[in-house]
């Protein structure tokens, strides 16, 4: 079994940044890929972003695209996800998930553990 711990989450105002974390713990392999979503009040679930333990290959969102960052502390097994120029639409429940298959993907169907979330809020 994998553990995913997130943490970072909180409140910050409309151009400001936040750094989530998401820990690994238990039968966590470095060939596996993490990936983060989050969640909207009223919405589905979506893609962020995606970075594979390896080669550190990473995919993301559009929306997402040059002001989000992901990398990988594969010492620590944590996969970090640096959020810049936030805006009020950025604010979610956001979740770290691991995929067995250590290819990144965009379907959250593919993604085999999941953390419990972290509130990010942000203001306008």
């Amino acid at each position: 079994q994998v553990q995913l711990v997130e943490s970072g989450g909180g409140l910050v105002q409309a151009g400001g940044s936040l750094r989530l974390s998401c820990a690994a713990s238990g039968r966590a392999r470095s060939s596996y890929a993490t990936g983060w979503f989050r969640q909207a009040p009223g919405k589905e679930r979506e893609f962020v972003a995606s970075i594979t333990w390896l080669s550190g290959s990473t995919n993301y969102a559009n929306s997402v695209k040059g002001r989000f960052t992901i990398s990988r502390d594969n010492a620590e097994r944590t996969v970090y996800l640096q959020m810049t120029s936030l805006k009020p639409e950025d604010t979610a429940v956001y979740y770290c998930a691991a995929r067995s298959s250590g290819l990144n993907s965009y379907s959250q169907r593919e993604y085999d553990y999941w953390g419990q979330g972290t509130q990010v809020t942000v203001s306008s």
